[in-house]
């Protein structure tokens, strides 16, 4: 039997303190030590559930020296929790080069599930769930992010990408230039108390971007180069406003969110649109 302590993968919520697993509260509470990207926001979790195990940090930035101390205690046999700032380690952090190094070693690893923005923004998309692709964070610059997205163009899959506030306009911006107007979804401050989804084509989320005051966590979800584009056949320009707003609402949108497409789509102000609804009843 090994005498090696074990890392401990341990999903934590990504808003709602709610979301996590009894098991993982029992993990954090017995472990030696907990590792995190940002201590202190695992210290107000710590708090809240009363844990008190010892803590220290691990990230971008100190992932090299930091993660050969973490091996080290766990070669020692000590137990290591492994926690991100938000969801799962290893999506989006330097996680798994951690991970890595303890199968090289052959410490072993124990993947706890739990909350993940990948997951959890996908399946209440709207998008296809059967195949996807996530590219997580793309490159700043231009001139880069346009080249990734370029080699995303045929990816069949609903494409996942992860995006700050002050970077959405930019990255929508892209997508639409390089990928052509397509269905796509944003997913804002998810299980927070203003958690939002915006569906729409590229073309009416730029506009969007261009009137919102752009705030929170994102997740943007494309639709893949195989399945039906809602812009390209452009149905809804044979339709008068109110054809337009239930045809929207036939996809089992809520009234007020049909509304904002419908006039994003016509380039119509919202009251307009909102004025047919009424006038339909």
């Amino acid at each position: 039997m090994s005498d090696k302590g074990t890392l401990y993968i341990c999903p934590t919520p990504i808003g709602n303190l709610e979301d996590i697993t009894m098991r993982v509260l029992r993990v954090l509470k017995e472990t030696d030590l907990i590792a995190a990207e940002d201590t202190r926001r695992t210290l107000r979790l710590m708090n809240h559930y009363d844990i008190k195990a010892p803590l220290t940090s691990y990230h971008e930035h100190n992932r090299k020296k930091k993660g050969e101390h973490l091996l080290e205690l766990l070669r020692e046999g000590k137990t290591v929790a492994l926690v991100s700032d938000a969801g799962t380690p290893g999506v989006s952090d330097p996680g798994y080069e951690l991970v890595r190094g303890c199968i090289e070693q052959g410490i072993p690893v124990v993947s706890l599930p739990g909350p993940t923005a990948v997951m959890t923004a996908l399946v209440a998309s709207g998008l296809p769930t059967d195949r996807f692709f996530f590219q997580g964070f793309l490159p700043k610059a231009p001139g880069k992010r346009k080249g990734l997205l370029k080699g995303l163009e045929r990816q069949q899959g609903t494409i996942i990408l992860y995006a700050s506030p002050h970077g959405l306009a930019g990255l929508l911006e892209d997508c639409k230039e390089t990928l052509g107007n397509r269905r796509a979804v944003i997913a804002r401050e998810i299980t927070k108390k203003y958690e939002e989804y915006i569906r729409d084509t590229l073309d009416g989320l730029v506009d969007w971007a261009k009137e919102s005051d752009i705030k929170g966590e994102f997740v943007l979800m494309l639709e893949g180069a195989s399945g039906p584009v809602e812009e390209r056949d452009a149905p809804w320009e044979r339709m008068d406003i109110g054809e337009h707003l239930k045809w929207n609402m036939e996809k089992g949108l809520p009234k007020k969110e049909a509304i904002a497409i419908t006039a994003r789509q016509r380039k119509v102000p919202k009251r307009l649109v909102y004025a047919e609804s009424i006038q339909k009843k």
